[in-house]
């Protein structure tokens, strides 16, 4: 399974090349960042599933910041927060809203759409969904947490499965090739 996911992942060449990231050089190339095994790959996941679920463009560095501090894939952790789009982003926000009024015990209130892009620009777009997510609070800021938790342990625990069925699969195949060319 790492072959094939290293294609996809820079190398530290690209990463100690690049001007913006020099400064960070000590930390961002620690070997455990870019190593890629079951441990790494499922613990990468799930920090990208957790930080999947942070408001506006804040995941990616949420999730390099988790992937620095518990030593997990930083390629994988930023690729996995991508779950999170225009096209799902509204619907987990909903499912977090339920999650949260049902553990708080059915608080009242309606689900209300997070606010569009408009032609104001970005810090507008910030402060209307600050003020969105002040409307909804404590039902949504709970849900979110409950939300972004058990999408994290699914995550987890979904890698370490795939990764162990791969293996499996793959001991399988070389030992039916084995078998093959001894003429068993």
């Amino acid at each position: 399974m790492r072959k094939h996911l290293r294609k996809f992942l820079p190398d530290h060449e690209a990463i100690r090349a690049n001007r913006w990231l020099a400064p960070f050089g000590n930390t961002l190339l620690h070997p455990r960042l870019w190593h890629l095994n079951r441990h790494s790959a499922a613990g990468a996941v799930a920090a990208g599933m957790f930080c999947g679920l942070i408001p506006g463009p804040f995941q990616m560095l949420g999730a390099a910041i988790c992937a620095v501090i518990f030593r997990v894939n930083l390629p994988l952790a930023l690729f996995t927060t991508l779950y999170t789009n225009p096209f799902t982003i509204v619907p987990l926000y909903f499912l977090a809203y339920g999650l949260g009024r049902l553990a708080l015990g059915g608080a009242d209130g309606e689900f209300v759409a997070p606010p569009d892009w408009g032609p104001e620009g970005m810090l507008a777009w910030v402060r209307a969904l600050m003020d969105w997510m002040a409307h909804l609070g404590k039902p949504l800021a709970l849900g979110l947490v409950l939300l972004a938790s058990l999408l994290a342990a699914t995550g987890y625990l979904l890698a370490r499965v795939a990764w162990r069925y791969y293996l499996v699969w793959a001991w399988r195949q070389r030992r039916l090739r084995r078998n093959a060319a001894s003429g068993g």
